[in-house]
């Protein structure tokens, strides 16, 4: 993939087509903002050393969004307040994953260490909904769009009209809402929010990237992924299923992956979502450690 500008607004893709653990990062020239540094490394540090970074903005908390902010310790952070205390302390980051088992613990804290650079930080501005940001070269209303996580925040770029959608990427793959905090009612709100928001292109953290046309069937094939795992898990649940059981189905993932620790904890997050809304709605029924549909 190629670097590509929209006025100052610089789309600079990761390694991979910006998959996991890397992402796509956007970079504003003039203003020297980067956001989301988690593509690759080198690449950052030439943007840091020949164009210069004079401060970082985060769509959110997530590790495979701030793998190189490390390279960018002396440089001001920003993001939403909700999401802030999770780079504050690994404790709290893992917990915000829901992540209590300690073997997939002590292999979160080696891979947050070793592979992301984790050290705690502390925000230095907080970025809020409707806030609209001057930068001289572009003006940036804030969008608060939680779900994926608390404080997930999206950028529309006034002129030239470019909406930054972060992890709202719009892959085959559906949406993220496995965290302890994350909410599929509010993912689903905040999808709709930002397909009704005006923009001649947008763009994504992971995979495709840059949208230059407004990709209407690929907003509802993205939401879609929800209803297809939630109807998944109730033909599942025709016969009463434990969590364990409902991992090993691997209906969001398909099939097992390493490293497991990683994959049976997404696993059973996001079926432990949709669990929680089966459940409050009645289409569930909870026997002792046990789910069958109602």
């Amino acid at each position: 993939m190629q670097e590509r500008s929209f006025g100052p607004i610089r789309f600079i893709p990761g390694p991979n087509r910006g998959k996991y653990p890397y992402c796509h990062s956007v970079y504003i020239e003039g203003a020297g903002i980067l956001i989301d540094p988690a593509g690759d490394r080198e690449r950052l540090k030439r943007l840091r050393d020949e164009e210069g970074v004079n401060a970082v903005w985060l769509s959110h908390w997530h590790e495979d969004h701030f793998m190189h902010l490390d390279l960018f310790d002396d440089r001001p952070l920003a993001i939403h307040p909700a999401d802030a205390p999770m780079l504050t302390d690994m404790d709290v980051f893992l917990d915000a994953y829901d992540i209590d088992d300690p073997d997939t613990r002590r292999y979160w804290q080696s891979v947050l260490t070793e592979t992301f650079h984790f050290r705690p930080r502390q925000a230095d501005r907080f970025l809020e909904d409707g806030q609209i940001i001057d930068l001289g070269d572009v003006q940036v209303e804030v969008l608060h769009t939680p779900g994926h996580t608390p404080g997930h925040l999206a950028f529309r770029f006034i002129e030239p009209e470019v909406l930054f959608l972060g992890d709202y990427d719009l892959t085959a793959f559906g949406p993220w809402y496995g965290d302890r905090d994350s909410s599929i009612a509010q993912t689903v709100a905040t999808v709709r929010r930002l397909q009704a928001t005006p923009a001649r292109c947008l763009l994504t953290c992971h995979e495709t990237g840059v949208f230059e046309a407004t990709p209407v069937n690929t907003w509802d094939a993205y939401l879609a992924v929800i209803d297809q795992r939630r109807q998944a898990l109730l033909d599942l649940l025709a016969a009463p299923c434990s969590m364990e059981d409902i991992v090993n189905a691997w209906i969001v993932y398909r099939k097992p992956r390493e490293p497991l620790e990683f994959y049976a904890h997404a696993e059973k997050a996001l079926m432990g979502k949709h669990l929680e809304e089966l459940v409050d709605s009645g289409k569930v029924l909870r026997v002792g450690n046990r789910y069958r549909r109602a």
